[in-house]
């Protein structure tokens, strides 16, 4: 309440871009401190046995994560347990240091609950979050998104292929996932590997990773390990059926798990908004509802077409517990969000996880894990 009521309109006032890097630092503040994160989990985090799942060898006390795209750079790997995430994804990050598109990249459309978002992947480098993440335990899984940098020179194929295999090399002793962003609407020279051929040369490339990396990277980064961590695919909510089933085809020869459905809406005459309504708003992907029917549907697909053989981890438009399940009944298995995280505030998660176990209790479920699928079985 004293978030809608009082901060949010102070908040809605200002520039977005410049509230979100206020509160990340705030959020990073409050995460070095024990006494701080041990008086926030008391109010704010919220478990319940029915929540926990083990998917692809990663225990999760709560099917709840933070969606790339938000703590681009790491910066609230400590709060974010505490506020009651199950899980957190950072990134996404590339090879090389990039400063993202021009300003301004961020705008709100408060009434249709939505944000258009043209950051264009900034982030500090892969480098640089490796070593900042060497440094940390986390208290929950930590998934890292990684992309082609954000420049003229990945065009090019060959160093496109070359910069996400650096990016993965260089993160995955610090994941407990790595998802491969190919679905990014904000970057130059757009969504190549959308391409079932250029995909597969992608992913022909990851799958070179070997053991002698591991060892050299055990060197560098002791007590972190590179083996069975689990790959996922982030999926643009605009593909085609046959995009979708060439997708499909082609991760199934790959070390592939599942699939993060969705990325943000770049087809702005899909959303259901007005086209009047960006007349003031500049390039960019769109957030929150108007992704929400396009993501479980293609969950719904999705998880029909492959007969459960694939994780899948939800994403757009979850503003409550009804939004999530929904999601988790169509096929997901893990939810991410942020855009309702900004509109409903930061209690949010807690009242999603307490509400999801009423409504698995009300359909007969003692796991979350059994209501995976449910609306196709």
């Amino acid at each position: 309440m004293i978030y809608k009521k009082i901060l949010k309109p102070i908040f809605f006032k200002s520039d977005p871009e410049k509230i979100h890097d206020t509160m990340t630092k705030i959020g990073s503040t409050l995460g070095r401190l024990t006494i701080t994160k041990s008086l926030i989990s008391t109010f704010l985090n919220y478990k319940h046995p029915s929540l926990i799942q083990t998917i692809d060898g990663v225990m999760y006390q709560n099917p709840i994560g933070l969606s790339a795209g938000f703590d681009k750079d790491a910066h609230l790997t400590q709060i974010l347990p505490s506020i009651g995430f199950g899980f957190e994804e950072i990134g996404s990050v590339t090879a090389l240091p990039c400063k993202g598109n021009s300003k301004p990249r961020l705008w709100r459309l408060p009434k249709y609950n939505s944000l258009v978002v043209n950051y264009g992947l900034k982030n500090i480098g892969c480098e640089a979050i490796a070593k900042k993440l060497n440094k940390q335990k986390f208290d929950f899984p930590l998934g890292i998104s990684i992309a082609k940098t954000n420049c003229k020179e990945t065009v090019d194929t060959i160093v496109a292929i070359e910069d996400y295999y650096t990016s993965l090399i260089t993160l995955e002793p610090f994941a407990n996932y790595i998802t491969i962003n190919i679905s990014c609407p904000n970057a130059f020279g757009g969504q190549p590997f959308t391409s079932s051929e250029l995909l597969d040369k992608l992913l022909t490339k990851l799958d070179t990773f070997e053991s002698k990396k591991q060892e050299n990277s055990k060197d560098e980064f002791p007590g972190h390990s590179l083996r069975n961590k689990p790959r996922y695919i982030k999926v643009s909510p605009d593909l085609s059926k046959k995009q979708v089933d060439d997708l499909i085809s082609v991760s199934e020869k790959h070390n592939i798990q599942g699939f993060i459905v969705s990325n943000l809406l770049k087809k702005r005459e899909n959303s259901g908004i007005p086209l009047e309504e960006f007349s003031k708003i500049g390039l960019g992907g769109l957030s929150g509802k108007p992704v929400q029917k396009h993501a479980n549907d293609m969950i719904s697909y999705i998880y029909k077409k492959t007969q459960n053989k694939f994780t899948i981890i939800g994403c757009g438009g979850v503003f409550n517990a009804k939004d999530a399940y929904a999601k988790i009944k169509a096929g997901a298995s893990l939810i991410q969000m942020i855009t309702g995280l900004i509109f409903e505030g930061p209690t949010i998660i807690k009242t999603i996880n307490q509400e999801l176990v009423v409504l698995l209790k009300k359909d007969g479920y003692t796991n979350i894990s059994e209501a995976v699928g449910a609306d196709h079985k």
